[in-house]
């Protein structure tokens, strides 16, 4: 019998830390995917930062550097000109780089470092207890909002692709979603691109990921991916904020059809 699905060998095998309905683990094994197709598992380093994210180094089969929280980015451009010839990449939740590391990026990003951002969006704090985060939305409920977010106190939540694809420096920028079959191949296709942008010395590109927090969102598995396609994607559109090979490609197009 032939093997038609089976556990990516860049991906470990243990048990997962996280909640149940947590689609976090579902980036994960994106990653190990991206990496074992590309060939780049041996070259890769992963940044894990402060949060759910922080214990990516126990699921991915390669090297990993603790950075401290928000400080992903840095330490990761500082791997990268340490090591040039390395894949660099770090894994952070919203709670991470949209708050603490809110400069971190923004630098990173403007710098165009060679470097590969996966930024797992779950609209809230998760592993420190369920507070109002940068992205969570007006009117969800959080330890910190016990009545919802209120915009007139609190401001409306950042949308961090658009905001970095107004700089020069990002290579690559797409917003994916882990609530259904097709927009999961679409994030294993955009942090495969992401990567291989890396190894072709392109610069900086980042995948940012809507995934779901039943536990902190106080909902069942379901009704956290119902609320993700509801109402965080329509808050969040999903798709390519910025792709410098494409707008060559159509600058080269135009240059052509001008000759």
């Amino acid at each position: 019998m032939n093997k038609v699905f089976e556990r990516p060998a860049a991906l470990t095998d243990v048990a997962t830390h996280y909640c149940p309905g947590c689609t976090y683990g579902i980036a994960h094994r994106m990653i190990a995917e991206a990496l074992d197709g590309l060939q780049l598992t041996g070259r890769a380093v992963g940044i894990a930062s402060v949060g759910c994210t922080v214990l990516a180094y126990d699921y991915l089969e390669c090297d990993f550097q603790q950075a401290a929280h928000g400080r992903a980015p840095a330490v990761a451009t500082g791997v990268k000109r340490a090591r040039p010839d390395s894949i660099v990449f770090t894994i952070q939740g919203d709670g991470d780089l949209a708050a603490i590391g809110t400069a971190e990026i923004v630098h990173a990003a403007a710098r165009g470092e060679n470097i590969t951002v996966f930024f797992l969006n779950n609209t809230i704090y998760g592993m420190t207890g369920g507070q109002m985060a940068p992205t969570t939305l007006v009117g969800q409920r959080s330890t910190t909002s016990p009545a919802g977010r209120d915009a007139s106190r609190a401001g409306r939540p950042i949308k961090v692709s658009e905001m970095l694809a107004t700089l020069d420096g990002p290579a690559y920028i797409e917003r994916v979603a882990m609530d259904k079959p097709a927009n999961i191949a679409r994030a294993g296709r955009a942090i495969r691109k992401a990567l291989a942008n890396q190894a072709a010395g392109l610069g900086f590109s980042l995948v940012e990921i809507l995934s779901a927090c039943p536990t902190n969102w106080g909902m069942t598995p379901k009704e956290a991916i119902a609320r993700l396609t509801s109402e965080v994607v329509p808050y969040f559109p999903l798709g390519v904020y910025r792709d410098i090979t494409a707008e060559r490609g159509q600058a080269s197009q135009n240059g052509g059809e001008q000759a």
